[in-house]
């Protein structure tokens, strides 16, 4: 799987004559009257990153008015779904979170007539999400505490933050879902990454993992509840180790933070766009995605934070120097380090993972 993710890295337009031009005119005209699209991402500095790299520039020059809001989630997007009571028109999601809500029926399918994803790497999309970043599940360390990434103190593996005796001190792990938390467990617990969602494909196997996590609880002081909560706890020094996303880390180390990670072991995953079923505005938030989507917008995005663009053209584009690209996820000196997160894992059993992380967080 690793090598179909990830090995294959290496409107309105403004014409000349009179009449087209008066088309044109009415064209923009109308796009804005109409409502705007609401497009919910996260906050912090992924949804700064994003911001500034993808959502101004594609709403100006679409001509496609948004309303741009954080908390996205895709248990609010089903809840909204099932209620018929939908407000979201395009909104972001991890891809593990997409697949589930695909299954439940709560997501629009994507029209390929309209998004161009001829130039995206395979598989950074799916019927009904386009993806929109490369990124990895890390697990993070306070670097005057334990040295920086690759010194002999440092930590390797998820083995190293399972281990307080050798590596002691407070941790902080993933607080409200359970995306990215099922996966660690079992590598520290001795399955071979190639194993894990072998294992992770029975109940027992869930189990297995949700009590290893159980086993690390007692030194786990903090639960965190979004990205933005990772960065500052490293900022502040409030834990010692974490798991988190590689981009918010490095954004807060540019702020101080005294943070490493490493590739080792990490979860390789991406982000991606998708639009509710029943929309208000669906076929708006579809040209819209049809515009984020293209290069310009992700090359982008790495000067912002440090997740690799979806549309491999981009890499073409980007003008970011070469020790940023070779920081990305999606380089290829990285991408054998990790382990591809399985989309159908998250299609089938992320219902009951998630019941059963609950159950152990709530004890």
């Amino acid at each position: 799987m690793r090598q179909n993710l990830f090995a294959r890295i290496n409107n309105c337009s403004l014409l000349k004559t009179f009449g087209v031009l008066f088309g044109v005119l009415f064209c923009t005209s109308s796009i804005s009257v109409a409502a705007p699209v609401t497009v919910v991402s996260w906050g912090g500095s992924y949804g700064k990153a994003q911001d500034a790299a993808l959502f101004k520039d594609a709403s100006k020059n679409s001509g496609i008015e948004i309303n741009r809001e954080s908390g996205a989630s895709m248990t609010k997007t089903c809840l909204q779904v099932e209620s018929k009571n939908v407000t979201w028109d395009l909104v972001v999601t991890g891809s593990g979170g997409a697949a589930n809500a695909a299954a439940k029926g709560c997501l629009e399918k994507i029209d390929y007539n309209v998004v161009d994803v001829s130039d995206f790497f395979p598989n950074l999309y799916t019927d009904y999400c386009v993806g929109s970043d490369v990124f990895a599940t890390v697990m993070s360390w306070n670097t005057e505490k334990y040295g920086e990434p690759g010194s002999p103190s440092a930590p390797k593996s998820w083995a190293d933050f399972w281990d307080v005796k050798k590596f002691p001190g407070t941790r902080a792990y993933r607080a409200n879902n359970v995306d990215g938390a099922l996966e660690p467990a079992l590598m520290a617990d001795g399955v071979p990454p190639e194993k894990v969602y072998e294992v992770l494909s029975t109940e027992e196997g869930i189990k297995r993992a949700v009590n290893k996590i159980r086993e690390l609880k007692p030194h786990i002081s903090v639960f965190w509840k979004s990205g933005a909560m990772q960065a500052q706890l490293m900022k502040d020094a409030e834990v010692d180790m974490t798991t988190g996303w590689n981009g918010r880390f490095d954004n807060a180390k540019k702020d101080g933070a005294k943070v490493g990670y490493t590739f080792n072991q990490a979860l390789l995953d991406y982000d991606c766009f998708a639009i509710p079923k029943g929309a208000p505005n669906k076929d708006m938030a579809m040209k819209f995605l049809a515009e984020v989507s293209k290069p310009e917008y992700q090359a982008n995005l790495p000067f912002h934070i440090t997740y690799g663009p979806t549309n491999k053209k981009a890499y073409e584009l980007t003008t970011a120097p070469k020790k940023l690209i070779e920081a990305l996820p999606s380089h290829p000196k990285n991408v054998p380090l990790m382990l591809p997160v399985s989309l159908d894992f998250y299609a089938k059993h992320r219902t009951k993972a998630l019941e059963l992380y609950m159950e152990m967080l709530s004890e």
